[in-house]
């Protein structure tokens, strides 16, 4: 279940599903939030040291911690312009983002493993026909 006080699309449950199925033994939900450019460039200096905005970020919850797994925060401006850049729908970046960090809070980390992200980004976005992977993308 996605807990969200704002409206979302709805392949992002289906994702999460999806995801769960595939890569985790845990059941829970996921916060998600939207913010703008500004308070992503806050949170991503408070959390990282950066002090720059950036497209999503993700908190992994404790096991335990009232059926939650982590929120998951996007950048809607983030959103706006990579869905325009692109040539694909807001609906379609906001799922590549929630894949993204939701993928971080089950565990995998792109930085650090030998490629299991990638493939994990990958069988979600050929599973619901989504736009290149951010993890590919991001390495051009």
């Amino acid at each position: 279940m996605i807990f969200c006080e704002q409206d979302y699309p709805k392949i992002l449950d289906e994702i999460l599903s999806f995801a769960l199925m595939k890569f985790s033994k845990l059941g829970g939900g996921i916060e998600l939030l939207f913010i703008d450019s500004a308070k992503m460039q806050e949170l991503n200096f408070k959390q990282r040291a950066k002090n720059n905005p950036t497209d999503v970020l993700s908190f992994p919850y404790e096991q335990g911690f009232i059926d939650l797994l982590g929120s998951i925060v996007i950048c809607v401006d983030f959103v706006k312009q990579k869905a325009d850049e692109l040539k694909h729908s807001q609906d379609d970046e906001i799922a590549l983002l929630f894949t993204h960090g939701l993928l971080h809070i089950l565990g995998f980390d792109h930085e650090n493993d030998s490629g299991q992200m990638r493939q994990a980004e990958h069988l979600i976005i050929s599973h619901f026909n989504l736009p290149k992977s951010l993890i590919i993308r991001n390495s051009n």
